[in-house]
């Protein structure tokens, strides 16, 4: 009969015969391994959506703002991160960031909108 040995620390695994690791300890260690690139991956786009919400949260009290492009950029907005984009008849391109949205105008200026 074979010997099958723990996935994370080499040891002799004891007990039914699908176990992959030999203590919940050497279980936790290794699948903390495994998903750290893309839990550190999704933490780090999820920190730029939220920074990016508050900035366009803090800028449009109003429901329905101008700003230019500086102004955000200053306050540290990213145009790469968004939640969605929704495209007009008119062919207006409007980008979200969840309920957040702006649209760029002429001259470096964006409308900044929140949806009801």
């Amino acid at each position: 009969m074979e010997t099958k040995q723990c996935l994370e620390c080499g040891e002799k695994i004891v007990g039914r015969i699908d176990k992959k690791f030999c203590t919940d300890y050497c279980r936790n260690s290794y699948n903390n391994k495994v998903n750290t690139e893309s839990k550190n991956l999704i933490r780090n786009t999820n920190n730029r959506l939220r920074k990016n919400f508050k900035i366009l949260s803090e800028l449009n009290i109003s429901g329905k703002t101008k700003v230019t492009r500086t102004k955000l950029f200053d306050k540290g907005f990213d145009f790469h991160f968004f939640t969605s984009i929704y495209k007009t008849k008119t062919g207006n391109v409007y980008f979200y960031v969840y309920d957040q949205g702006y649209l760029a105008l002429e001259n470096d200026y964006f409308l900044l909108i929140r949806r009801e």
